[in-house]
């Protein structure tokens, strides 16, 4: 089946009125007013930021941005007087329109405006404009000239200037590490509150997504990438919000909830990845093998300790970015359970030279055995290091736990080869 086209967006794309069907809409634009690009600000009890921040925008996309545009507050459960500014700012600003919903959830605010929005291309920004607001043109530009489906800012590159703590860098880059181990993402910013998408797409992710909150923009991409659309990606500069109100901890659990509810899906087929892609006109899914791996032990180990490595650093990324919020018997269990599930997909892959969903249920209970080993050596390990040592320094917990962790490296190999190569086996002889 042909791909389907990604027709650059003309003027006779927004002859068409605005349909919105929100509960509380300030009203709708024009039909002059009609934009080639609806921006989304979803806020939560923002009334110190959201006057500055929306005049700050619309003027300058008044003054520099070369398309029509709106800009929709996306008022979810504020409990504060940021409602009645976003009304206020709607009655005052022409291209300004506000909604309210009576639930919580960015994902939820952003499901509900895209879905409704009569715009071509659909975007969304955090309220505080962390994001400098010149790269919004080159986030848009890729949509409405067909080149691409979705646009995102990305943090990470090395063309981007971020200014934020240590500590929320090493989370972001430790949580992006483990999108690219679980579930071989290919984009490198997840969670940057600054992205766009094609109207039409959205239009067939947005009933495949669950998520109503943070995880929403991880399960967009990676439903997404699945599908074969195509992710540009620009790199932006950030400055950090020091006043930002997201929950680290709990963020980070629902974000694992949602990767090993993505992983279920795409096994059990609850995520219709093959319709998706026949539908968009992209081709079959990927192969079940990987050319270009090694097939001896000497190269498989040599492979396997390069994804060891990789997962080492995450571990200890994740253990450090929690162990102050959870303690350390917390923060390991949840290290060691997120970066075994990322190091058997990445070997799977890169050291035995399988993909796809064949036989990967067994390779990640075989995993999950081996994690089990490792928890069990690695808990013992700061046990005992707590039992010996009064107040042990954070050096001395790595360095065990180093230790430790090499051990349960050695089991997790050999356990792993083990299933890999027997399940091979048999499609050899065939």
């Amino acid at each position: 089946m042909p791909t389907r086209d990604r027709k650059p967006i003309t003027m006779t794309t927004l002859t068409s009125a605005t349909k919105p069907s929100y509960g509380h809409l300030t009203r709708a634009l024009p039909a002059d007013l009609v934009p080639v690009v609806d921006i989304v600000i979803p806020v939560h009890n923002e009334e110190a930021d959201l006057g500055p921040s929306v005049r700050r925008l619309d003027a300058f996309l008044a003054e520099h941005f070369p398309y029509s545009y709106a800009i929709t507050i996306a008022d979810n459960a504020s409990t504060d007087a940021t409602w009645a500014q976003a009304r206020e700012l709607a009655a005052e600003l022409p291209r300004v329109r506000a909604v309210h919903l009576e639930q919580k959830g960015r994902g939820r605010a952003l499901k509900a405006v895209w879905s409704a929005s009569s715009a071509p291309i659909l975007a969304y920004m955090d309220v505080d404009l962390s994001t400098d607001l010149r790269a919004l043109l080159p986030l848009v530009a890729p949509l409405i000239s067909g080149h691409s489906d979705i646009a995102i800012g990305t943090r990470l590159s090395r063309a981007s200037r971020v200014v934020r703590g240590p500590k929320r860098e090493l989370i972001s880059r430790g949580y992006n590490l483990i999108l690219k181990s679980v579930l071989a993402v290919s984009f490198s910013d997840a969670q940057c509150g600054f992205k766009a998408i094609r109207a039409s797409v959205a239009a067939d992710l947005l009933p495949l997504i669950e998520d109503d909150n943070w995880f929403f923009d991880t399960e967009l991409l990676v439903i997404a990438q699945r599908a074969g659309l195509r992710i540009h990606e620009v790199p932006v500069d950030w400055t950090d919000d020091p006043d930002s109100r997201v929950n680290i901890l709990a963020t980070a659990r629902e974000d694992l909830a949602g990767v090993i509810r993505l992983i279920k899906g795409f096994l059990t087929g609850g995520i219709p990845i093959a319709r998706l892609r026949t539908e968009l006109g992209r081709g079959e899914d990927v192969p079940s093998t990987v050319p270009g791996v090694p097939t001896g032990m000497f190269g498989q180990l040599i492979r396997f300790g390069m994804v060891g490595v990789l997962s080492t650093l995450a571990y200890f990324v994740i253990y450090l970015g929690l162990r102050e919020f959870t303690g350390a018997q917390a923060a390991n269990l949840a290290a060691l359970l997120i970066t075994a599930i990322a190091n058997t997909t990445a070997n799977r892959r890169m050291t035995f030279g399988v993909s796809g969903l064949r036989g990967m249920i067994k390779h990640q209970a075989g995993g999950l055995i081996a994690f089990g080993f490792g928890l069990a050596l690695t808990s013992g390990s700061l046990w005992a290091l707590h039992h010996l040592v009064a107040s042990p320094s954070r050096v001395l917990e790595v360095a065990v736990l180093v230790i430790a962790n090499a051990v349960a490296t050695i089991v997790r190999f050999l356990s792993l080869r083990q299933l890999v190569v027997r399940r091979k086996k048999p499609a050899t002889a065939e």
